[in-house]
């Protein structure tokens, strides 16, 4: 299982606030329901857990993902943030 965060994916924080791929790969402000969205159109298992704070936002519920990915950490949200720039549009 993976864990991702919002903040992964978050083109308005710098890398040292959490963000894992490039601004041009990340999306703005992604909630946990654009994160289940994506997954869901990306067909794969998961499991949402709202309850749970970013470890560097500890003050913020912004809740976590688990995922059954077979590859990299970053494939996956690189594919995730993709999920989400489309049908953002």
């Amino acid at each position: 299982m993976i864990t991702i965060w919002p903040q992964y994916l978050n083109k308005n924080l710098s890398l040292s606030e959490g963000r894992k791929i490039s601004k041009k790969d990340a999306v703005s402000d992604p909630s946990i329901n654009d994160i289940e969205k994506a997954l869901k159109r990306l067909g794969l298992q998961y499991e949402v857990q709202k309850e749970f704070s970013y470890p560097g936002k500890w003050y913020e519920k912004s809740g976590r993902v688990l995922v059954e990915w077979g590859s990299t950490k970053l494939e996956l949200i690189r594919e995730i943030s993709l999920k989400i720039k489309e049908f953002r549009k």
